[in-house]
């Protein structure tokens, strides 16, 4: 009998899926993103070819309509601009950005605080950061801003860690190589295959403080961050103990992960192993990929999500509070859903506007002839795409979204955007050696409302700022950030899920220094500017609101 009701409520469910009618479509092609990742590869395997390269999504005009970055293994990246009609036009020869590089990874943030976000890449060949001039121009102003990162940087995030209202930088460093410091590692005695990363010593991730007027101070050593042990591939920025001061978390490779607490004095506290993140259930340093962090049960505190090799299943570390984390994957759908699996780019995000957050995940092995050694695990797989059921529990609705989201590929970075402002949010994905997907979120009946920071004493983006809103299901929370998943930067702007809502009943806007902000009655359909300390907001209706329910904005005041 309990089987029974087990099976026929699997396809409740599944009809509910298919009921809404919610898909993913590709459309690369039709978008005009011609785009192809180069590894560099030359036949001397290297071991830097197996892991490029990320994206972004980031208004950089100014315009309300996220414009798209994609970094290159060996070559220019590739900027294009979005035209506000589901379409893009590649800008890159005239963006200033047409530079060659090895790039990695890019965190995007205002650094400046002129209103423009900038961007930092991370390359082999050493790290550029940009400024932005307006008008889709950037500037390369590496060398002025004394930020020096010739290593093997990965993912970065912008985060203002002594909340003086600048944004500084953590940058993650992977392993010490160069072409120069190459190992020859062979399977058969006699032909080069790639290194892993045991064959290579760790290398210091690095922090620089933002000291005003474009400069910038290397910090790492000052603020206990130092650490040469580490192999870095996947940071965020999350306040794990919600104690007002933004803690670091970052994901190494086949080394524990590292817990940064801010002790709130220009200093961390590493607690990694105290706090249960370091290494999986068994206690085994697992292959940290990517990192993010949402309170997806809403308890309060941010969670977070590691992916991992193949074989190793994802970790997905519950918040318990009072700085103790518990890794919820092994007996969940989650964990065996991504045991053959190897997560590289990932993010939680309400992808169906429900109001419950949600999982996604990028996935692609290293080696291309996997499937000969290991008959379950392959080189190219689908990603995952976990909705979020309540009561911490998830399932893998790929299958059930469309036949474009599911097809196999061999993805790195990842990043979502509202691309055509109807208030879902669509995705990016990068794949190593190939090309760029973009997928559209169709959409269902859901409402959602989007909120847009813009802060005064505190960073110009409010990156670290907590925004609660309450619905007739209750109170969800997300954090501004800047960097999440792998290598990836997504939009800055927070989408909340409202259900069938007209309006969220509340929402309260804690800035990063502190200050405190409530909003009520904030209609669906409105994409909202909140200026810190202003007292009131700007609201613009979504660019597409169709006629039937599954776009009504509905109605409503707001006020503080």
């Amino acid at each position: 009998m309990m089987l029974k009701r087990f099976v026929l409520a699997g396809v409740a469910l599944l009809t509910a899926v298919a009921a809404s009618g919610q898909s993913f479509v590709d459309i690369t092609k039709k978008a005009g993103i011609s785009f192809k990742h180069s590894t560099g590869a030359t036949g001397k395997k290297y071991l830097p070819e197996t892991l490029g390269s990320g994206c972004a999504f980031v208004d950089l005009d100014g315009d309300g309509y996220p414009d798209i970055l994609l970094l290159n293994g060996d070559g220019y990246p590739a900027l294009y601009r979005n035209n506000r009609n589901g379409t893009f036009t590649d800008v890159t020869a005239a963006s200033g950005l047409n530079i060659r590089m090895k790039a990695m990874g890019v965190a995007v943030g205002d650094y400046d605080n002129d209103g423009r976000p900038d961007l930092y890449i991370t390359a082999l060949d050493g790290d550029r950061l940009f400024h932005n001039q307006g008008g889709m121009h950037f500037r390369d102003v590496t060398k002025q801003s004394g930020i020096v990162n010739a290593n093997f940087g990965t993912s970065a995030t912008w985060f203002d860690y002594d909340r003086d209202g600048k944004l500084d930088l953590f940058v993650a460093n992977y392993v010490e190589w160069s072409p120069e410091k190459d190992i020859y590692c062979t399977l058969d005695g006699r032909n080069k295959s790639y290194c892993t990363p045991e064959s290579y010593k760790g290398t210091a991730s690095r922090l620089f403080h933002n000291l005003g007027n474009g400069q910038f101070e290397d910090v790492t050593k000052k603020a206990g961050l130092y650490d040469t042990t580490s192999k870095s591939l996947g940071v965020v920025a999350l306040d794990y103990d919600m104690d007002g001061w933004p803690d670091l978390l970052v994901a190494n490779d086949t080394q524990p992960n590292k817990l940064y607490h801010n002790n709130g004095n220009g200093t961390f506290t590493e607690r990694g192993v105290a706090a249960g993140v370091a290494f999986s259930e068994d206690g085994v340093a697992r292959a940290g990929m990517g990192v993010d962090s949402a309170d997806y049960d809403s308890s309060g505190f941010p969670s977070v999500v590691i992916g991992n090799f193949s074989n190793q299943m994802l970790g997905l570390y519950h918040n318990e509070g009072k700085g103790l984390f518990v890794d919820e994957a092994p007996s969940s759908s989650v964990g065996r859903a991504s045991l053959l699996t190897l997560a590289f780019g990932m993010f939680f995000w309400d992808y169906d506007n429900d109001g419950l957050t949600d999982l996604f995940i990028a996935n692609g092995h290293l080696d291309a002839d996997i499937h000969k050694v290991q008959q379950r695990v392959f080189y190219a797989m689908p990603p995952h795409l976990f909705h979020n059921l309540g009561g911490k529990r998830f399932e893998d609705v790929v299958a059930k979204v469309g036949p474009d989201l599911q097809q196999p590929k061999v993805a790195r970075g990842a990043a979502y955007a509202d691309l055509d402002g109807d208030g879902y949010l669509d995705v990016l994905v990068t794949t190593n050696g190939g090309p760029a997907y973009l997928y559209r979120n169709t959409g269902g009946e859901n409402r959602s409302l989007r909120l847009r920071l813009q802060g005064t004493k505190a960073n110009r983006q409010g990156i670290g700022a907590r925004v609660r809103v309450e619905t007739s299901r209750g109170w969800q929370w997300q954090s501004l950030k800047a960097g999440q998943g792998y290598c990836s930067s997504s939009e800055d702007v927070l989408t909340f899920g409202l259900g069938r809502d007209a309006a969220a009943k509340t929402v309260e806007i804690i800035w990063p220094d502190g200050a405190k902000e409530r909003l009520t009655n904030l209609a669906a359909g409105q994409t909202y500017t909140v200026t810190e300390g202003a007292g009131n907001t700007e609201s613009k209706p979504y660019a597409k609101v169709a006629s039937d329910s599954r776009r009504t904005s509905g109605s409503g005041s707001h006020g503080r």
